[in-house]
């Protein structure tokens, strides 16, 4: 009786449960530009990136400090909690497609006033009652499927972010990494020079005190020696820095890795071959663009909610339950009671202009994250293409010094012996010291600029959030690893 009584009801809710109103997040498969501009001029090449970008420099060092970065940095465990807290938000939100039921049982005691009562009549009364209630948003417009829709795309932007966040500890390693290796070469050099100038020193004393020298060139000397170990505390202090930060990263206190790490080592090698790809791949890999994308997806969605308000919000009501004046009467048939039916709120009825007014909101939210999008893919594309020029320049501008050094270093040297056969006056030999000592601390910082530039190419490529994997349990994931670009139309915003 009771489903005949309301089957034209359910006959109703079937009918239109599946209408969603607001636009739907639609994809377009068109790629801003089909290659890199700079890719070939640069001497790179288009090929597969590798994932595992930083194993391609052949340190293992570097490649255990990206390992453990990865495994206890505090930055990317925050990151890891906010983004299970978002797939609990979503799984909460899928809970609204189905009824509420609540359980409750009460037991009270109430006296009258005898004011209020008839004469004879007993002023103490006891109640109990225990029973479900339910209520069930009936989705007749998609309110709560935009909802849980929106949920969805923003548990996949908190996992966009994670990802975006190793791939940023990656870098900031690698470049921290380099930089160190770089400056203890640098060390290294200042050291060898001032251990030249102060044989060139002893050597002006030498001839000073043979009558052959002047004070005016022992001064020179003294001066020049000073200036190169004047470079030697700046570089330490650097080293120095360069460890703590990647102490630090590793999710270590400062000076956890100086034994480790404070001896000098050469900067590693750059690969032969520098994988590029194309925009389309990089726009399916950056997660920067994944998290702007699945946030233009979320406040997509919320156009649908706001939408939704413009039609009667049904929910379904009912509660079924046993209430008598005594706990004994509890099991008696008459104590039973049921209730079934409709609750009807319309927020629009009387309130158009508020709910324009949310809708209007929505829609320039939409509006406002496809600006972002879009200035997120053409940000990556030219950090893309400025680091390719950087890094393909600065090989080139590595080979002219690698030259210069070594006819610097050939020049010091006959200057030097020069000097000592007395053929030639000592500013001949300060100013080939001079030029040596540019040329090869020079040197050492192009080979920290290219290496630090590859590093930056390949973090602007977005590798190596693949192997950043999240280590707590995600629940009924269904989150993508794969994606092309989404454009929002402008009829989607309409």
């Amino acid at each position: 009786m009771l489903v005949g009584k309301y089957k034209s009801l359910l006959l109703a809710l079937i009918s239109t449960g599946c209408t969603l109103v607001g636009p739907n997040y639609e994809s377009r498969g068109d790629d801003p530009q089909s290659r890199f501009v700079n890719v070939e001029d640069e001497g790179l090449s288009e090929v597969r990136l590798e994932i595992e970008w930083w194993t391609l420099f052949n340190d293992a060092t570097l490649t255990q400090l990206v390992e453990q970065t990865l495994a206890y940095n505090p930055d990317l465990r925050v990151a890891e909690a906010r983004l299970r807290e978002a797939r609990a938000l979503r799984r909460e939100q899928t809970y609204d497609r189905y009824p509420t039921i609540t359980t409750q049982a009460d037991a009270s005691h109430s006296r009258q006033s005898a004011e209020l009562v008839a004469s004879g009549v007993d002023r103490d009364q006891d109640l109990y009652d225990a029973g479900f209630d339910a209520f069930w948003e009936i989705d007749f417009f998609g309110r709560v499927r935009r909802l849980i829709e929106a949920r969805e795309a923003e548990a996949e932007s908190f996992e966009a972010n994670r990802r975006d966040v190793a791939v940023t500890l990656i870098g900031e390693v690698a470049r921290n990494y380099l930089e160190m290796r770089g400056a203890q070469q640098r060390l290294q050099v200042a050291t060898a020079n001032a251990e030249n100038q102060t044989q060139t020193l002893d050597l002006t004393d030498i001839l000073l005190e043979g009558g052959r020298g002047n004070a005016f060139d022992l001064a020179r000397a003294e001066a020049q020696l000073n200036s190169t170990l004047a470079t030697i505390p700046p570089l330490q202090a650097q080293i120095k820095r360069a460890l703590h930060r990647l102490a630090v990263l590793t999710g270590q206190p400062p000076g956890a890795l100086n034994n480790e790490l404070l001896a000098a080592a050469p900067i590693p090698e750059l690969p032969d071959v520098i994988g590029v790809e194309a925009p389309a791949d990089l726009l399916r890999r950056r997660p920067d663009i994944r998290f702007a994308e699945r946030n233009l997806a979320a406040f997509t969605a919320g156009i649908g909610v706001a939408v939704a308000d413009l039609f009667p919000r049904v929910t379904l009501l009912g509660s079924l339950g046993v209430a008598a004046t005594s706990g004994s009467d509890l099991v008696k048939d008459e104590a039973g009671f049921y209730s079934i039916g409709p609750s009807i709120v319309w927020l629009a009825a009387f309130d158009l202009g508020r709910v324009r007014a949310r809708i209007a909101q929505a829609e320039a939210r939409a509006e406002g994250a496809f600006a972002q999008y879009e200035r997120v893919v053409l940000a990556a594309l030219e950090e893309v293409e400025s680091a390719s020029v950087t890094f393909g320049r600065e090989r080139i501008r590595y080979d002219r010094l690698a030259r210069a050094e070594r006819a610097s270093t050939q020049a010091a040297e006959l200057a030097r012996l020069r000097y000592r056969e007395g053929v030639a006056n000592f500013l001949e030999v300060l100013d080939a010291e001079r030029v040596q000592l540019a040329a090869q601390d020079q040197l050492v910082i192009s080979e920290i600029t290219a290496a630090t530039a590859l590093a930056a190419l390949y973090k602007a490529l977005g590798g190596g959030w693949q192997v950043a994997k999240v280590t707590m349990g995600s629940g009924n994931s269904t989150l993508q690893t794969d994606f092309l670009p989404l454009y929002v139309p402008e009829k989607s915003l309409k």
